[in-house]
């Protein structure tokens, strides 16, 4: 079960839980405890060039939450409704909305669930999954991504959701990335994954909750 609170027209936060009403932790959550080296210098250059690293993280983060609703809205046919945003996070994240679309033009996806919020009993965490749909007779899960590269962490968390998909009975026959770039020169880029690829992500997921619930249980500890 996943409870969802609003920040204007956007869904900002969603809370997991099981069926007894315990709560447990997101997939990026868990995946917040792994060490990512290419920030630091990356965050560098940023303060050489005199950008203010955390407001540029929450403007980039802006922006892809409005291009996820978006094409959100065009999944569920609905009207998004922009009025929180400033003009240039609109334009930004129109642009990869029009990458989405050539892919869409392209694979002609239909539709099975969108933003599909799933809890794994089993293992005790939850995740949003993007998409999942139907391709040339395939079950698809498709993880939307608006960074300029795709990074590990990013295949670990597309094996988490393929095994919230499989734990609910959801076939899934091809698990893609679909990075969709801010920029209107960037078009997009596509990276499929195979399930002997994802197993070893799988395996580094559940290690990564494991050590999650361990630091839990020593903060409480105190």
């Amino acid at each position: 079960m996943a409870v969802t609170e609003k920040v204007g027209n956007v869904k900002a936060k969603v809370q997991y839980r099981r069926l007894d009403g315990s709560t447990v932790p997101g997939v990026t959550t868990v995946l917040g405890i792994l060490n990512k080296p290419a920030l630091v210098p990356w965050a560098n250059n940023l303060g050489l060039q005199g950008i203010d690293v955390r407001r540029y993280v929450d403007k980039m983060a802006n922006i892809g939450t409005l291009a996820h609703y978006l094409i959100e809205c065009d999944l569920k046919e609905e009207t998004p409704v922009l009025d929180i945003y400033a003009p240039e996070e609109i334009n930004l994240a129109e642009n990869c909305l029009l990458s989405y679309y050539e892919w869409k033009k392209k694979h002609n996806p239909k539709v099975i669930a969108s933003e599909l919020r799933l809890v794994s009993e089993q293992h005790g965490f939850g995740g949003t999954v993007d998409l999942y749909c139907e391709i040339d007779g395939e079950r698809w899960l498709v993880d939307f991504k608006t960074g300029k590269a795709i990074y590990p962490e990013m295949i670990t968390q597309l094996a988490a959701y393929t095994r919230l998909l499989v734990e609910h009975n959801k076939l899934v026959d091809k698990t893609q990335i679909l990075r969709i770039g801010r920029d209107e020169t960037e078009g997009y880029e596509e990276q499929v994954k195979t399930k002997d690829e994802l197993h070893p992500h799988w395996l580094k997921f559940k290690h990564c909750l494991a050590i999650y619930e361990l630091d839990k249980l020593i903060r409480k500890a105190g």
